[in-house]
C-alpha cells in the first residue's frame, strides 16, 4: 500500500473534524453544553480523548467551531458583495437563501437552535446589539463578528428605507418587526416537518413584501 498523500490527509482530518462537530452539536443540543463532557464525546465520536485535542484545544473551541460554521453559511449570502449597504435585491436574496439554507439542513439548524436556547451558551457567546460583549470572552468568533456588523447593516438599511416611506414610519419598529418574522417563521420551518412548500414559498415572499 502506497503512503497516503498531503490531500488525503488533509481530506481524512477534515471527515474527523466533522465528524466530532456533527457528534458535538447533536450532545450539546440533547445533553446540554454545561453537561456534555470532552471524554463523552470522544467515546460517542469513537476517538481517543487525546485525539480530540489534536482537532480542538478545548470544549470552548469545539463550541465556537460549531456557531462559526452556521453563521458562515448564512454570511455568505449577507450583503454578497461586502460593501457595508444592503440594497433592496439584496435584502431580498438574503432573505430567500436564510430560508433555503434552514430547509436544506433542517436537522443541523434544529439541533443548533436547541443548543442557542441554553443560557451557558448565550451568556458565552452572544454580544448585544450594539456589538459590546456581555460577558468575557476569549477571542471574538464569527457569530460575534458577524452579528455586529449584521446589525448595523440592517439597521442602515431600515433608515435609509424611511426617506421613502409615510412621515410617521418607524424604522426602530420595523426592523424589530422583521427580526420578530424571522426568527418566528425560522422557528415554524425547523419544526414543522410537514410544512407545505406553497406555503413556505408564500409566506418568505410575504417577509420579503412586508419589509423590502
Amino acid at each position: 500500500m502506497s503512503p497516503r498523500t498531503k490531500t488525503q490527509f488533509e481530506t481524512i482530518r477534515e471527515e474527523k473534524r466533522s465528524l466530532i462537530m456533527e457528534t458535538a452539536l447533536e450532545h450539546f443540543a440533547g445533553e446540554g453544553y454545561h453537561k456534555t463532557t470532552i471524554t463523552h464525546l470522544a467515546k460517542h465520536a469513537g476517538i481517543s480523548k487525546g485525539l480530540m485535542y489534536n482537532y480542538f484545544e478545548s470544549k470552548e473551541a469545539l463550541l465556537s467551531a460549531i456557531i462559526d460554521k452556521s453563521m458562515s453559511e448564512i454570511a455568505e449570502y449577507f450583503d454578497p458583495d461586502k460593501d457595508g449597504i444592503l440594497t433592496e435585491d439584496e435584502f431580498e436574496l438574503f432573505v430567500r437563501r436564510y430560508f433555503k439554507v434552514i430547509r436544506d439542513k433542517v436537522k443541523f439548524w434544529r439541533l443548533y437552535f436547541q443548543l442557542m436556547l441554553q443560557k451557558e451558551v448565550r451568556e458565552q457567546f452572544m454580544v448585544n446589539y450594539s456589538g459590546k460583549p456581555e460577558f468575557k470572552v476569549r477571542d471574538q468568533n464569527k457569530y460575534t463578528i458577524f452579528k455586529t456588523d449584521m446589525a448595523r447593516i440592517i439597521s442602515d438599511y431600515f433608515t435609509r428605507k424611511k426617506e421613502r416611506m409615510p412621515e410617521d414610519y418607524d424604522p426602530l419598529i420595523d426592523l424589530n418587526m422583521f427580526i420578530y418574522s424571522m426568527t418566528g417563521f425560522a422557528t415554524v420551518t425547523i419544526y414543522t416537518e410537514t410544512l407545505d412548500e406553497k406555503f413556505f414559498e408564500k409566506s418568505i415572499t410575504r417577509i420579503i413584501e412586508l419589509y423590502k
